[in-house]
């Protein structure tokens, strides 16, 4: 379950090969004069092989976290579903002086800076385990953080955090986990907007997904063992949101909670097909009642 990419910089050639990826994140800027010169070779050979395709920023966290911001985002032409990511570390001697209070506040400024300049696109942050631990002390990643731990199993990056994307090994390349189970998941992801099509909380989403763990027995309504209950009120506070965009909505949320269900089945030892399995039969279930505005189901707990 899941599927596999790849983030590349200058050390990688214009055209690597994509044998077994489904996605590819590429650097593009770093601090406010560098541009990776392979850049855009790198992304339109993703893209003309139909992976899904990312880009990331790397800082140097003593600039204005905005002028960098703006550096990034005006190299590119940018696409629906282009997920645009800041690669937060600071090992090197550009950031060695920098606080770490300077480091996160140049981060929680980032992120939030080119949200709002790209509110239809998601954006996250990358991060090792040593800074997510370390470093952070607001949790605050955006739209998805993309934690890096190598070393460690595809998709066993041994935080507590919710994460959309994992990179588990960095010899030769980097190389990255999604949990969700196809490349079409995570391009349906990508497409929707957080404001738009998913005007959930990340806690609204992980009390979901662990009800629906949680909830074995039989629901005498459906027949199926799940907590449809759970699931109907999520559905229902969705279409109370934005009765005009429930198939959007509906998309892209879908991605989100089997990306957390795949998680959860991994982190307690339940097999992470039938988490999955449960969470799409349920979802699917909920669409189709989701006209009959259920009221008396409890809403999700965790």
């Amino acid at each position: 379950m899941g599927i596999y990419g790849q983030d590349w910089a200058s050390y990688q050639s214009d055209e690597p090969s994509l044998a077994g990826l489904d996605f590819v994140f590429t650097k593009i800027t770093e601090g406010l004069g560098y541009t990776n010169p392979r850049w855009v070779r790198q992304r339109d050979h993703a893209k003309r092989h139909g992976l899904v395709w990312g880009a990331y920023h790397y800082p140097h966290m003593a600039n204005d976290p905005e002028r960098e911001a703006d550096f990034f985002l005006d190299q590119a032409a940018w696409q629906p579903g282009d997920i645009l990511v800041l690669d937060w570390e600071g090992y090197d001697n550009a950031n060695a002086g920098v606080s770490p209070s300077r480091q996160r506040a140049y981060k929680e400024d980032w992120l939030r800076y080119v949200k709002g300049r790209m509110p239809g696109h998601r954006v996250g942050m990358y991060c090792n385990a040593d800074y997510w631990k370390n470093v952070d002390t607001t949790s605050y990643c955006g739209d998805f953080l993309w934690i890096a731990t190598a070393g460690r199993r595809a998709g066993d990056p041994g935080i507590k955090a919710g994460w959309m994307f994992h990179q588990y090994d960095d010899n030769p390349v980097d190389k990255d986990y999604c949990p969700l189970p196809s490349r079409e998941d995570l391009r349906t992801w990508a497409l929707g907007s957080p404001e738009d099509d998913m005007p959930l909380s990340q806690a609204d989403l992980d009390a979901v997904a662990t009800a629906v763990w949680r909830h074995t027995e039989t629901n005498a309504a459906t027949g199926r063992p799940v907590d449809m209950g759970a699931v109907m009120a999520w559905m229902d506070k969705v279409h109370n949101n934005q009765t005009d965009a429930v198939a959007r909505q509906i998309a892209a949320t879908q991605a989100a909670v089997t990306a957390l269900a795949a998680q959860l089945g991994q982190q307690h030892g339940v097999d992470t097909d039938t988490v999955v399995a449960a969470v799409r039969q349920a979802i699917a279930d909920a669409v189709i009642n989701v006209d009959i505005h259920v009221t008396s189901t409890p809403a999700p707990t965790s």
